[in-house]
């Protein structure tokens, strides 16, 4: 029977290398425009591709957890992710229906992995009984921490995207499928799995959560995709600068969740993420409004900060009633997911309109209307009061 630190570890490490693989493909994407010859628009159609992929496969995603366990699904995920990115890279610079079609592959996968890894944090989370989900996202920044330099530090002495991205991938999927048996079991739901999967759809606290989600995952996911891009057309720095800015990012959004366990704990969801949420809009702001280095970098690191929480928190929500957990997280990981679906186009398009600086403005937009709906992840029990703060 797997411990309760063994899952922790494996659900750590799990988390951390879903975002090294992510970050290392983000580092390349400068390249995917310049190498195709691409505009704004036609980038956030290529980038489109993953998360159509990802959309497919959450919805049904939950059922499968509970019939088949996380093991078994986190296996499947990672593997997709790994054959979508091998013909992602082979297909880069050459043949772009190759990228399309390996991103949309990598999309399935991810969307999978992702689902999994979050209802295993679920369950680590509720077994310890104290906050630890944002931790867990905090090894997803992590990985994307190390993904992104070590993109910077491969780029800039030359090494080929083929050659870092495969590497990469096939590395982590050894490291999953060895560590991935130590997950804890998911409790079982009395209905049917795929009408659990259904009745989740139709409950409103899930769907408002989802919301929220939806504008915070677009306020992460923004920068994932157009942070360095961004940087490079906006204020005139190096291809390896601005990737070293989307660093800085995800250097401020790691240390956003690891101290964001402790405030939620003391002071709820609820107050700690109209918190987060205004430091994110004044980052976007400065980002898009300043001329001088220091305070861009500012910026950044505000938004990276306030960007921090949004997703986990979601999932922690989505996961308070352990009887149907996986199915609501499939909820919620699909709403949020549009916003992989929507944002790249959308950003590229509007920077194709007005500069793709400016373009990063719409984040700050729509912070304001999801605010609104923040009270829907109050906790759905009060685990402050009994349960050691950290």
């Amino acid at each position: 029977m797997p411990t309760l630190t063994a899952a922790r570890n494996a659900v750590g490490l799990t988390f951390f290398l879903n975002g090294l693989v992510f970050a290392s493909w983000v580092s390349r994407i400068p390249e995917v425009r310049s190498s195709f010859g691409l505009t704004n628009g036609q980038l956030g159609l290529v980038l489109l591709s993953i998360a159509l992929g990802s959309l497919l496969a959450l919805p049904t995603t939950g059922a499968v957890i509970t019939r088949w366990g996380t093991v078994q699904v986190v296996r499947v995920g990672a593997g997709a992710a790994t054959v979508g990115m091998l013909a992602a890279a082979l297909g880069l610079g050459n043949l772009l229906w190759v990228t399309v079609a390996g991103l949309f592959v990598y999309g399935l996968g991810i969307g999978v992995w992702d689902v999994a890894m979050n209802v295993e944090g679920a369950e680590v989370e509720r077994g310890l009984r104290r906050t630890i989900m944002p931790r867990f996202h905090a090894g997803f920044s992590g990985g994307t921490v190390v993904g992104a330099l070590l993109g910077v530090l491969l780029i800039e002495v030359g090494v080929p995207a083929v050659a870092h991205l495969v590497g990469i991938v096939l590395l982590s999927v050894v490291l999953v499928w060895r560590s991935s048996p130590a997950f804890l079991p998911v409790v079982e739901t009395p209905e049917g799995h795929f009408t659990s999967a259904a009745r989740a759809w139709l409950e409103p606290r899930t769907l408002l959560i989802g919301v929220m989600v939806l504008a915070l995952a677009m306020t992460e996911g923004t920068a994932n995709d157009w942070l360095a891009v961004a940087l490079v057309d906006g204020h005139d720095v190096s291809h390896s600068v601005g990737v070293g800015g989307f660093a800085v990012f995800v250097l401020a959004m790691t240390a956003g969740r690891i101290a964001g366990t402790g405030l939620i704990d003391r002071f709820g969801r609820v107050t700690v993420l109209w918190s987060t949420m205004a430091l994110a809009g004044t980052g976007v702001l400065l980002i898009v409004l300043a001329e001088q280095p220091v305070l861009v970098v500012a910026g950044i690191v505000l938004w990276g900060v306030g960007a921090s929480l949004g997703f986990p928190v979601g999932m922690s929500a989505a996961a308070d009633d352990p009887r149907n957990a996986a199915a609501r997280v499939s909820v919620v990981s699909t709403i949020g997911y549009a916003a992989f679906l929507a944002g790249p186009p959308l950003l590229g398009f509007v920077g194709d309109e007005v500069g793709t600086l400016k373009a990063l403005l719409v984040v700050a937009v729509l912070l304001m209307p999801a605010a609104l709906v923040v009270p829907a992840a109050r906790e759905g029990r009060d685990d402050r009061e009994t349960s050691p703060v950290g």
